[in-house]
């Protein structure tokens, strides 16, 4: 089964994610904020496929987060999809720079969450196979 990290510091969006992707046949883990995240990243020996990443977190935000994923070479393949409330061009800018490979905003219909994390699993496949 595909593996799924969901990073926010809100419970309830955590509960509402986690709840969503289980149901859709998915293994779920949780972290809190972006520290949490990359402790999680650097000491787990089962890598998510995916991560859900929040903008606005305490200690470390996530564009920083996924700014450190991207720079880290054991970890730098894993989709990321931005779940947060930023909705602004120059925030979707940023965290496109940043390396997020799709972005959603709060509020959020958890069947759409489903399917773009599914999208992003996808296409990260076919580019593997590609010659």
């Amino acid at each position: 089964m595909p593996r799924v990290l969901v990073v926010d510091d809100t419970p309830s969006i955590r509960f509402l994610i986690r709840t969503n992707m289980e149901l859709a046949g998915f293994d779920v883990d949780e972290a809190v904020d972006g520290v949490d995240c990359l402790n999680f990243l650097r000491t787990t020996e089962a890598l998510p496929d995916v991560i859900t990443v929040d903008v606005m977190m305490p200690r470390l935000d996530g564009i920083s987060t996924v700014t450190a994923i991207r720079a880290d070479p054991r970890i730098r393949h894993i989709a990321i999809v931005m779940v947060t409330t930023q909705g602004h061009p120059a925030d979707i800018q940023r965290a496109t720079a940043a390396g997020v490979d799709a972005y959603l905003t709060k509020p959020f219909d958890p069947d759409f969450l489903v399917l773009s994390v599914r999208d992003v699993l996808r296409r990260l496949e076919e580019l593997r196979e590609s010659p």
